[in-house]
């Protein structure tokens, strides 16, 4: 199966997130065809989750909690702001949900 583009699973992302209730925003727009896509789920409280883009096993498309379940805002700025010294055309889609939903296809590990 192709992959969907950045910009339509960003926007379908945003979406899922919106008829839910929650609110997103893309905090950093990155490269339309292929650039990756972060998450960041604020709960609104000065704690957030992290998701990275990862494959596991047989190419399996997965989320990664890299700075664990909860992290302060703090600690997910200066990730992101690593992550972009390596790949400048990254996305970071940012969800503001009270109950920390995530609105991801894939499983996150």
């Amino acid at each position: 199966m192709p992959r969907l583009k950045s910009t339509i699973a960003v926007k379908a992302l945003i979406r899922r997130a919106e008829v839910a209730g929650a609110q997103a925003f893309v905090v950093r727009k990155g490269a339309a065809e292929a650039g990756a896509v972060f998450v960041k789920v604020s709960r609104l409280d000065g704690t957030c989750t992290v998701l990275s883009p990862a494959r596991r096993g047989q190419g399996e498309r997965v989320w990664m909690r890299p700075l664990g379940e909860s992290a302060g805002e703090d600690a997910a700025a200066a990730y992101f702001a690593k992550q972009i010294t390596f790949d400048r055309d990254i996305w970071i889609v940012e969800i503001e949900d009270r109950e920390g939903r995530t609105f991801v296809d894939e499983p996150v590990v």
